[in-house]
């Protein structure tokens, strides 16, 4: 070694790093998720097996039993749900056949630099209050309303406007009111889809229509899914827009748990009803899905490749 040289510091053990678990980026997700979904929904379970203490008390836990879910399952909150499912049905389904075409333009027709705003516009109505919105179509359907006179004007009723209070009305509110939520996954869907493929289809021989139900709508079936189920399970669940649109004719389930806890203060048989819509809303999406797998199945097995060894 030559003179000054410094020599070699000796070899020390590598020194291991700690590394998180893999899940430690969900924690905070997961934590949320606890707090805010799954405790919520046990305290609802909890109470829907208690009863009302008296004249004054909201709930008691002292006596389980299952009187609360023989209540709620009575001929009138059945009819109610059956009056709710009709709605939830009806409603997804206008959404998506009126969400469908517009998210399609906007995604494929719409040049790409007016998309933002086409976007913005879809979330107008957002930038206003859940409320004020219902009330703003409680005004337009009112039988001395504008509506009503035009359609006087032009001769195309008789009479006043006689749907307000309806059934209709709700129809009418949920499909403006969650519109939103199934356009733009449905436009997120089709914007992934990209030209080239579609390009590619028409180079094949394919025209429009085959191109759209062939490539672009198959690819785009997680857009329609989500739409579906975003619009479905809030909708289920609303009552604001039966309270202010339907009256007694449009009355829906949402509405009766809200009053069995904000005017009957009868928490037990408001957890009842609560949880037994919760389980259809689960039982319905189920059903659906199968149905569409079960429609799904011939178009797979049509289009399936299968590879055959040559001798």
């Amino acid at each position: 070694m030559p003179d000054g040289a410094l020599a070699a510091p000796p070899p020390t053990p590598t020194t291991r790093r700690l590394r998180a678990p893999r899940f430690a980026l969900a924690l905070p997700a997961g934590l949320w998720l606890v707090l805010f979904f799954v405790v919520p929904i046990g305290t609802v379970v909890w109470f829907s097996f208690g009863y009302k203490p008296g004249l004054f008390g909201t709930h008691a836990n002292d006596v389980l039993s299952l009187d609360r879910y023989r209540e709620a399952l009575s001929p009138t909150f059945f009819a109610t749900f059956q009056n709710t499912l009709w709605v939830g049905v009806a409603g997804t389904l206008l959404c998506l056949v009126i969400g469908m075409p517009a998210a399609y333009w906007m995604a494929v027709k719409a040049p790409p630099q007016r998309r933002g705003l086409l976007i913005a516009l879809v979330m107008v109505p957002y930038w206003t209050n859940f409320l004020v919105r219902t009330i703003g179509w409680q005004v337009i359907l009112a039988p001395q309303g504008w509506l009503s006179e035009l359609l006087q004007t032009l001769h195309l009723t008789g009479g006043p406007l006689d749907v307000l209070y309806t059934r209709t009305a709700v129809l009418i509110g949920v499909v403006y009111n969650y519109l939103p939520l199934m356009i733009l996954p449905l436009f997120v869907a089709f914007d992934r889809v990209g030209g080239s493929l579609r390009e590619a289809s028409k180079d094949l021989g394919a025209n429009r229509w085959r191109t759209f139900t062939r490539v672009t709508l198959p690819l785009a079936r997680p857009g329609i899914v989500a739409g579906t189920v975003l619009v479905f399970i809030p909708l289920m669940g609303d009552y604001v827009t039966a309270t202010v649109l339907g009256g007694a004719k449009g009355n829906m389930v949402g509405q009766l748990v809200a009053s069995q806890f904000q005017t009957a203060q009868n928490w037990a048989l408001g957890s009842a009803m609560a949880v037994v819509l919760v389980v259809v809303i689960t039982l319905t999406v189920a059903v659906i899905a199968g149905l569409v797998w079960l429609v799904g199945l011939p178009l797979r097995a049509r289009h399936r490749l299968v590879l055959e060894e040559v001798a």
